[in-house]
């Protein structure tokens, strides 16, 4: 029998109480926690990348393109900075700004002499996705997620090395957001009241993996990353639609649901019915906020342990409800 892991947001993102039912069968289910938070843990948990790293720019990539041999690649995607009074701070990244190809034929051909003095290759294949292209082995300084710069101070974020390869970056980021800070397409973005792309956000460096390994036959998600990875570790990918039984073991992405009661009723409550049934051997709830939870039939005699109210609240034991 297959098992169905379940990819999910951070608990204290889902308040609310969960049905009887459910609640029930979380509270006698194994909880972990795992301590590593985050988009990047928790694919890593699915996923095996060797060598060891995390190449999302080449990654996907090769899903946009497919040109990945003989480079290493920089996801340089379109942002949104807003100075404050302390600094700066990213506000959006990527496909949440929702660019559209008109944003890429207007910003990138200013863009592209800014990045051709300094040797570099700027693209664009899908508007949410810009890249660089450099020499295999360049030196780069730790660009930090996306994810996890979202909203904080952009000075903890920036490199702060004295060496040249920093300062030339810290250059490079101060040329590119005067730049498009000065572009007439940014006010008729703000006129249509959309927000500006006045800014690059560098991330994800790196070269094409060697091996991709994943536990699972079959991905359900429309991300870009997740269905990179699946094509690398040459397992099935498929859009996630409405709850069928699986039949392989089954990676299914919930990490941009935020109602609990669309995720319980679509999802968890019909999951839960396989697993009864026997048509899935267990359940594997991964939370971005670093803990997972295990469901299995045999949990069902542990009537001695009380039901979960919510995802939110979930059991401070290391183990177990």
């Amino acid at each position: 029998m297959p098992t169905l892991t379940l990819l999910l947001p951070a608990s204290e993102r889902l308040p609310g109480s969960l049905p009887p039912t459910l609640g029930k069968a979380l509270g006698r289910a194994d909880w972990h926690a795992h301590g590593e938070t985050g988009e990047r843990a928790q694919l890593q948990r699915s996923f095996d990348i060797i060598p060891r790293g995390w190449p999302v720019a080449a990654m996907t990539r090769a899903l946009d393109v497919g040109d990945v041999a003989g480079a290493t690649w920089l996801r340089a995607d379109p942002a949104w900075v807003r100075p404050d009074i302390n600094g700066a701070r990213l506000m959006a990244c990527g496909g949440r700004l929702q660019p559209t190809q008109a944003d890429v034929d207007a910003l990138l051909p200013a863009l592209r002499p800014v990045f051709g003095d300094a040797g570099f290759a700027l693209d664009a294949p899908d508007p949410s996705r810009w890249y660089l292209r450099m020499p295999t082995g360049s030196t780069l300084p730790d660009f930090a997620d996306p994810e996890d710069a979202l909203g904080a101070d952009l000075f903890d974020f920036m490199p702060r090395e004295s060496d040249a390869v920093a300062r030339r970056w810290r250059a490079l980021d101060s040329d590119i957001q005067v730049t498009l800070h000065n572009h007439p397409w940014n006010a008729r973005r703000i006129a249509a009241g959309k927000p500006p792309i006045n800014a690059l956000w560098f991330w994800g460096a790196g070269a094409s993996p060697d091996a991709v390994r994943c536990a699972g036959r079959m991905v359900l998600s429309d991300d870009a990353m997740l269905v990179a990875l699946a094509r690398a570790a040459g397992v099935g990918h498929a859009p996630r639609a409405g709850f069928a039984d699986p039949v392989l073991d089954t990676l299914l992405d919930l990490r941009d649901a935020r109602d609990l009661d669309c995720i319980a009723g679509d999802w968890l409550l019909p999951a839960l019915r396989c697993n009864r049934r026997g048509i899935v051997s267990r359940l594997v709830l991964d939370f971005a906020d670093g803990s997972v939870c295990l469901v299995e039939r045999s949990q069902r005699w542990r009537i001695w342990r009380k039901p979960l109210a919510g995802l939110s609240r979930q059991p401070a034991r290391g183990d177990a409800a």
